[in-house]
């Protein structure tokens, strides 16, 4: 007899948020998390991510930033009773480093604006940011640093991140020709690549031919370097002809999508496994911030748990 398929769970549906929203959206062991607060999370959100916040997604997205805010107001509150606090040189410190993101004052002053924010307002977040800061940051500095068992552990169980592909290094010189150029057009492309690859095999400098004539704006300047690039990452006719090459020789004409190229190859590097002594710092630093990710989260979760939380929309 088999067995009843194992249904895949959707993830269950955002409770509704309503379109107008209470004076008050929340209690946190008996204080108010206001409209007002949460609103100007909101706001800023959706100036982080350039756009407002699309119909569809309003009530997830809008859970979860409330969610984010219950938890911010359960840190203050441990800040408080650790006795935590933001001195006035750490509020002009944040302050400062959040005036230098703007080229200019008026800059400054126009996106406060658009917020609908103060300076008195901000030094008010900053005081309240940075003493929920100082709390996480006396957790965390509880969490060990990895150890070398650690770090040598993730690295055998992880062989493919730590495989490195073939990969070659390759400059070119591109003419373009538009996809729907007519025979006159792709004639007097290929004319024009032809007479470039009769200079290049006379030994006229390739850089030199690809900042006078390449088409392609990206990489002519670099006297058409494209850097380092793997199997796959270019169109197909242009990787078969590149990966064709050797380091020092040159393509006649290749053809693609986006015209004629001549390709020629600086470099090579062979696949190869990267030794566990070579990438050590970069594993310790990966599961350094996977261990203070997971403490910063079970912690937050401590507070919950022995916290009083009323959601009230």
């Amino acid at each position: 007899m088999c067995a009843a398929p194992v249904l895949a769970q959707a993830p269950p549906t955002p409770k509704p948020v309503p379109a107008v929203l209470p004076a008050v959206v929340a209690h946190v062991n008996g204080r108010d998390v206001t409209k007002e607060d949460f609103e100007k999370m909101i706001k800023m959100a959706e100036a982080n991510a350039g756009m407002a916040i699309p119909p569809e997604l309003r009530d997830g997205v809008l859970r979860q930033l409330l969610d984010d805010l219950v938890a911010h107001t359960l840190l203050e509150q441990e800040a408080a009773q650790r006795g935590l606090t933001a001195t006035d040189a750490d509020i002009d410190a944040r302050l400062r480093d959040l005036r230098q993101r703007f080229p200019t004052q008026a800059e400054f002053d126009n996106a406060l604006k658009e917020r609908g924010l103060t300076l008195d307002a901000i030094r008010q977040d900053a005081r309240r940011d940075i003493a929920a800061e100082k709390v996480v940051n006396a957790e965390l500095a509880a969490v060990p640093a990895p150890s070398d068992d650690e770090a040598k552990d993730f690295y055998g169980k992880n062989p493919d991140k730590f495989t490195e592909e073939e990969s070659i290094r390759a400059s070119h010189i591109l003419i373009r020709v538009p996809a729907d150029a007519d025979a006159a057009t792709k004639a007097k492309a290929r004319e024009t690549i032809d007479a470039i690859l009769e200079k290049a095999k006379a030994g006229q400098d390739f850089a030199t031919l690809a900042q006078a004539s390449s088409q392609d704006p990206g990489s002519a300047a670099r006297g058409g370097d494209l850097n380092y690039f793997k199997r796959g990452t270019m169109v197909a006719e242009f990787n078969d002809a590149a990966f064709a090459l050797q380091p020092g020789q040159m393509s006649g004409v290749v053809t693609t999508q986006y015209g004629y190229h001549i390709i020629k190859v600086t470099d090579r590097k062979a696949g190869r496994v990267v030794p566990f002594e070579e990438t050590a710092p970069r594993i310790k630093q990966y599961l350094e911030r996977q261990k203070k990710q997971d403490r910063q989260k079970t912690f937050i979760d401590e507070l919950k748990a022995k916290a009083k939380i009323e959601v009230l929309i």
